[in-house]
């Protein structure tokens, strides 16, 4: 009996490290085994467009890591997560939260035609409360924080990415 929860343990112990290993590397190089797919995305303000190269986070293993434990996030990058929900069904309201994420964001919550429907500005790193999109919305875009104000990005503001909206 003993011997069988050592090897319980054991099998645990190697899959806590396995997911931390993971996630450390995430926080460089989006992961281990695959580079992060980027894309050119584009949000079209009353000043200008504003050009990003954000990550995608299309299933719903990477919507939930989305950018937990990132730091050091270029001004110009980010993270889409589209579509949302990523198991489709159309758009819905979302909820984030910011737990495992030591940087602040910028959660953008976009409505279906690619429209910004809220900004969370200025996200709590860490923070377990959960941040509501307030209507449904068929996308998410995380940059960070502080870059919407400084870009004057606001709610009514085209979003635009390969595939979508162009």
């Amino acid at each position: 009996m003993m011997l069988k929860n050592f090897a319980a343990a054991l099998a645990l112990s190697a899959l806590a490290l396995t997911a931390c290993s993971s996630d450390g590397a995430a926080a460089s190089s989006g992961s281990a085994e695959t580079p992060a797919t980027t894309i050119a995305l584009t949000v079209t303000s009353s000043n200008g467009a504003h050009d990003f190269t954000v990550e995608t986070a299309k299933t719903e293993a990477e919507q939930q890591r989305g950018l937990m434990f990132r730091t050091g996030i270029a001004p110009n990058a980010g993270m889409l997560f589209a579509p949302y929900p990523p198991n489709g069904g159309g758009p819905k309201e979302a909820s984030f939260w910011m737990k495992n994420t030591p940087s602040p964001l910028d959660i953008i919550f976009i409505r279906a035609d690619g429209t910004i429907a809220t900004i969370a500005e200025n996200t709590v790193p860490f923070s377990e409360t959960p941040i509501p999109s307030g209507e449904p919305v068929a996308a998410v875009l995380e940059i960070n924080g502080g870059r919407s104000a400084e870009l004057g990005i606001a709610e009514g503001d085209k979003v635009t990415w390969a595939g979508h909206g162009k």
